[in-house]
């Protein structure tokens, strides 16, 4: 019922720009905050950042700086802008969100498919 979709990733240069999306559709009431994870070939899914209901945001220290998380509350939408890339961020980067399906209920873990990203040596 409720379906989290990335889109926007890609290959990429060093040093160039990529802007991830993470579409919300289904039966929701509400969400609550979104993230990005990411998952490093051979390594387990990192965290990436994240953002609350009221914009406020977290980023892991090897992004800060470097990418920009922000959403669309109205379109149930988030986005990652990412700038300056390196090899080192070449993952599946994958969105997260905390929903609540009717009023009243608990808040719920949804997770998206994910979305390649390469960056080019």
């Amino acid at each position: 019922q409720v379906q989290l979709m990335e889109s926007g990733g890609g290959l990429v240069q060093i040093g160039g720009s990529l802007r991830l999306s993470c579409a919300a559709s289904g039966s929701i009431f509400s969400i609550n905050t979104m993230g990005w994870y990411r998952q490093l070939p051979g390594k387990q899914r990192e965290f990436v950042a994240s953002i609350s209901r009221v914009g406020s945001t977290r980023y892991v220290d090897s992004v800060k700086g470097r990418f920009i998380i922000s959403r669309d509350n109205e379109k149930n939408t988030m986005y990652l802008q990412m700038n300056s890339l390196k090899s080192e961020d070449t993952a599946v980067y994958y969105c997260n969100a905390w929903i609540s399906k009717y009023s009243g209920t608990s808040w719920d873990d949804y997770w998206g498919q994910g979305t390649q990203v390469t960056v080019s040596s």
